[in-house]
């Protein structure tokens, strides 16, 4: 159709004449992509092969637990990653395609197992620990953190290695490490690592410690008690307390429990830190860049993401510890939610076990299973002497 003319004569195309309001919403637009929904899908796409591994992963564990009772399922977690990441049938998936959800399994399932870890602890049996008791317990935890902090550095270990194996011995394994590594922001590799370390010692603790009762002798509610104060991981303890018949057992769930207590206020300690040393570090940075580019560039200089002083999933653990104070959850309640607390650890520790790196880890493995022995010799020689004076 050739150009109408204009008032002018001048041939007008019909594309140049402005359209009425009207018009203009009679033309149909075209919809909008719902690009955070896009990214959103996609996110999600790619943490499903990982965590589908970390899936299975945890079901074998489970398996293994089954018939072996006397092994916990969350030691089987994290040597089921180790060897996940180095047998070549499943090596390239932990390396790639599964990276992303096995990641996302170490930190924020974690945090989720974590918070329901407050639901094994009331104040009741804090209290019923008696004051002796609990300052003992604090006297064990202060030590064996400082001690094995201050020796991991003295040894020369790189990154937060010393302070995540100072807590994992000191407070409750790898539950501490993976919630102390969330305000530090911990490398990945220093966290597996950590959790290996203590692992494997938590783990020959079981063997171990039973046969040093008699020879040390302790009796059963002592040698419980000791065992409470010495052995990291709650699995572990119930595993190493049984063989010494149920007053032990429960001596030992009491004292390990109220280490678990003591991993709020740490990992609150280790925030207040952590936001010092980085206003520290902007201070200097600021104070650099106001001397190379005046006095308006420092003050445009960008603010430094600061942790938060309590974080969120600890404020979680605290409300949970405080549900089951009010000792109005049902049994089934609490079986429930302690048979999810251990599926999850287990899904976290399968995927921190899977960043561990035999070859790195063999570099500076002297150093690591060195202070791996000195921290155990603490927290046992420390743990035993409180309970010769407490009880």
């Amino acid at each position: 159709m050739p150009p109408r003319p204009g008032a002018s004569g001048v041939p007008v195309d019909p594309a140049d004449v402005p359209r009425s309001p009207s018009s203009r919403a009679a033309t149909p637009a075209t919809p909008a992509t719902p690009a955070p929904l896009a990214r959103r899908a996609a996110r999600i796409r790619a943490l499903l092969p990982g965590l589908a591994l970390g899936g299975l992963g945890v079901a074998v564990a489970w398996g293994v637990h089954r018939g072996l009772p006397g092994v916990p399922m969350l030691t089987v977690a994290v040597v089921l990653g180790i060897l996940a990441a180095h047998l070549p049938g499943t090596r390239g998936a932990v390396r790639g395609g599964g990276r992303a959800g096995l990641s996302f399994a170490g930190k924020r399932l974690m945090r989720l197992g974590v918070v329901l870890l407050g639901l094994k602890l009331s104040l009741d049996d804090v209290l019923g620990l008696g004051w002796a008791s609990v300052a003992m317990v604090c006297g064990v935890v202060a030590a064996t953190f400082f001690g094995t902090w201050w020796l991991g550095r003295r040894m020369g270990l790189h990154g937060d290695q010393p302070l995540l194996v100072a807590t994992g011995y000191a407070i409750c394994g790898a539950s501490a490490i993976g919630a102390v590594s969330e305000v530090s922001d911990s490398d990945e590799r220093d966290v597996a690592t950590s959790v290996a370390l203590v692992t494997l010692c938590g783990t020959l603790a079981i063997a171990v410690l039973p046969l040093l009762q008699h020879p040390l002798g302790l009796s059963d509610a002592r040698f419980g008690r000791w065992v409470g104060a010495s052995v990291h991981d709650v699995g572990q303890v119930v595993a190493a307390a049984q063989t010494a018949g149920p007053s032990a057992l429960g001596e030992a769930v009491l004292v390990k429990l109220m280490r678990v207590a003591l991993l709020a206020p740490l990992v609150a300690a280790v925030a207040v830190s952590v936001r010092a040393r980085r206003a520290r570090g902007a201070e200097q940075a600021q104070s650099a860049q106001e001397a190379q580019l005046g006095e308006e560039a420092g003050r445009t200089a960008p603010a430094t993401r600061r942790p938060p002083l309590v974080p969120l999933f600890v404020l979680g653990f605290l409300a949970m510890v405080a549900v089951r104070s009010t000792d109005r959850l049902p049994s089934a309640a609490l079986d429930t939610a302690a048979t999810a607390q251990e599926l999850l650890l287990a899904a976290a520790l399968f995927g921190l076990g899977s960043a561990v790196h035999l070859p790195s880890l063999a570099r500076t493995g002297g150093r690591v299973a060195a202070l791996g022995l000195c921290a155990w010799v603490v927290v046992a020689g420390v743990g035993y002497a409180g309970v010769l004076l407490t009880m």
